[in-house]
């Protein structure tokens, strides 16, 4: 059963109750009266996000700089169905799980192409720079009927700036420094008229940070004589996006992407003459580029081609001690056919190959992936379809099979119901089939089926929605500590309630929701009936904003229940809660100063064993833009 924490229960009821209090309230800038923004993540066609049948977030950039974010993870946390799991601080090691499954079942994209570390099958989040994004589309449900591989709990899209907004040229500029010697700088320019548009930005980021880890010889970084000096952390990325429409119809785009860190964390020590890294350095590379052009007046081409990089090298001083290197190529063609002003059918391929470049022995360096799919969008009367299908052909797996439908019924105008259903499955990445000592050749893809139910409303006071779902993984890959191998050992049975609300009282906008989770470990093995490791099972996160004049001033509460380390249960990270406070003043048309403080109370919590999070610190910046 779901457990809800007597600690966020009472604040989730506040919440539910504030939204009722303000029915037939009027208000200026109503989150009904706002613009819907288009996404294309969840069918890979563009939609109005209030018309997609799935659950989904999109975070624009102007949520971004109001919430005062300095980071991908900073952004996300306590986000709907997402939950954090970060060694260190800032430039430490950050995964991100969606509805309890990990974060090698999330899919990844970078302006469309699919990104990700092929060794561990992650993405490195805390390397992607908040200043060179334009928007987040966070879909949430299995979507690998679509995508194939690797989008079980879900797929997060990742757009870097445009120049397609205001005609003419506009520079931005933004710098700050705060808490732990930290300093954030950007600088950029975009331009835009009647058939071209551009961006180039550049940024920099720079912290002494903290201790990262207070070690164990077991857990966090396996060492009973951790460190205690500060791990600091440096990045420096640019990015440049551009695209023209001719008169024939023709658009074409082209997209870049860079991101260099260096990040310095506590050696481990975990037997006599090991020797164990203390600082890596990081480079992340995305570049691709976009073909769009109507053939006929029903019949849309689209091609999408790129190539992600993902560079690992750590040392112990200035020893290198690995490197994990990997280049991952892509081709997407998609055709659009408007059968019908209320029938869309799509038909699609994909092409992946991913190569690797490692100082460990990999029996295997490279392997291809071809997909076909096929998705149709209806609509009918009050009801809306969507009902999609794909097979891969993986060069190590063979022939995967796929498939997903969803339904929306207007109950009143204001008023929607849904149900989605969907499989998918995960190929195992090279370190879980190679790595040495660990690594098994033998494993079988992982697979799973997930099914959703929700009810969403758009009233005069704002627009809420209520999700119910499970998900059931089987063959799910595990580390077994009896034969000291990753394996098919494990199934998890994963449900979940997610509740969204967005609404506005007394001209302060305000944005919360509330997840419970019951993230159930159903191995055979003595871990049968245990938590998966690093689940919050219950989370609440509550964002209010308000404009005084040329003053805005905002605050976040987050709350998450306690979770467990290991897949034993052993070791308890407790709950805790967090308080920011944000504040903003416009100094004239163009320019504003910003101030935010972190964790007001300064709160001790882990989201992984015996690693270290902020505790109370400041950032202020001064922003420029047209």
């Amino acid at each position: 059963m779901i457990k809800p924490s007597n600690r966020i229960l009472p604040a989730a009821v506040l919440l539910l109750c504030s939204a009722k209090s303000v029915t037939g309230w009027t208000f200026n800038h109503s989150p009904t009266h706002q613009r819907e923004p288009v996404t294309v993540t969840a069918t890979r066609t563009a939609q109005t996000a209030d018309a997609v049948l799935a659950s989904m977030t999109v975070i624009t950039r102007e949520d971004i700089e109001r919430q005062q974010a300095r980071s991908v993870h900073d952004l996300l946390r306590g986000a709907p169905g997402i939950n954090i799991v970060n060694n260190g601080g800032p430039g430490k090691s950050t995964f991100m799980q969606m509805r309890g499954t990990e974060t090698d079942q999330i899919l990844v994209l970078i302006d469309g192409i699919k990104v990700g570390n092929a060794t561990s099958g992650t993405t490195p989040f805390e390397n992607i720079p908040i200043e060179q994004i334009e928007r987040i589309e966070i879909v949430r449900g299995p979507r690998s009927s679509l995508y194939g591989s690797e989008a079980i709990g879900g797929v997060i899209q990742i757009f870097t700036r445009r120049g397609d907004g205001k005609k003419g040229f506009r520079p931005t500029f933004s710098f700050g420094g705060g808490s732990y010697g930290s300093l954030n700088g950007s600088i950029g320019l975009s331009g835009n008229n009647k058939q071209g548009w551009f961006n180039l930005t550049a940024s920099g980021r720079g912290t002494e940070g903290f201790n990262s880890c207070s070690g164990s010889a077991n857990a966090g970084c396996f060492s009973s004589n951790p460190d205690p000096d500060r791990d600091g952390y440096r990045n420096v990325a640019g990015s440049f996006n551009a695209g023209y429409r001719f008169n024939n119809g023709l658009e074409i785009g082209a997209n870049f992407m860079q991101s260099a860190g260096k990040s310095q964390f506590d050696a481990s020590d975990p037997f006599p003459g090991f020797v164990s890294p203390n600082k890596s350095e990081l480079q992340q590379q995305v570049f691709g580029g976009t073909a769009k052009y109507a053939l006929v007046d029903f019949w849309q081409l689209s091609l999408i081609t790129g190539r992600s990089k993902d560079y690992l090298d750590s040392f112990n001083g200035r020893m290198l001690t690995s490197r994990f290197n990997t280049v991952r190529d892509t081709i997407s063609i998609l055709n659009d056919f408007t059968v019908h002003k209320d029938h869309l059918l799509t038909i699609g391929m994909d092409y992946q190959n991913d190569q690797v470049d490692s100082t460990e022995a990999f029996t295997v360096t490279s392997r291809n992936n071809w997909g076909a799919f096929a998705q149709h969008q209806a609509g009918i009367a009050s009801f809306d379809g969507q009902l999609s299908g794909r097979i891969d052909l993986n060069e190590q797996f063979g022939t995967r099979l796929t498939g997903g439908v969803g339904t929306g019924y207007k109950i009143t105008e204001a008023l929607r119901l849904t149900a989605n259903f969907g499989t998918a499955f995960k190929a195992p990445t090279f370190n879980e089939l190679y790595y040495p000592i660990s690594g098994n050749p033998n494993l079988d893809p992982e697979k799973s089926h997930s099914l959703e139910f929700g009810l969403r409303g758009r009233m005069d006071w704002g627009n809420w929605s209520l999700n119910v779902y499970e998900t059931r993984i089987n063959d799910l890959i595990a580390f077994d500590a009896n034969t000291f191998k990753v394996d098919n050992i494990h199934q998890a049975r994963i449900r979940g309630l997610e509740a969204v609300l967005n609404t506005q009282i007394k001209s302060w906008a305000i944005n919360g929701n509330l997840t419970f989770l019951d993230p159930e470990n159903r191995s055979s093995d003595s871990n049968r009936g245990h938590v998966l490791p690093r689940r919050a099972e219950q989370s609440f996160r509550l964002n209010a904003d308000r404009q005084f004049g040329k003053y805005m001033l905002g605050a976040m509460f987050l709350a998450e229940g306690e979770r467990f380390d290991d897949l034993g249960n052993t070791r308890k990270l407790d709950s805790y809660v967090k308080f920011d406070l944000r504040a903003e003043y416009q100094l004239n048309k163009h320019w504003r100063i910003q101030g935010r403080v972190e964790n007001l109370f300064d709160a001790h919590y882990e989201t992984a064993a015996f690693f270290n999070q902020p505790g109370r610190n400041f950032f202020a910046m001064l922003r420029y833009q047209p």
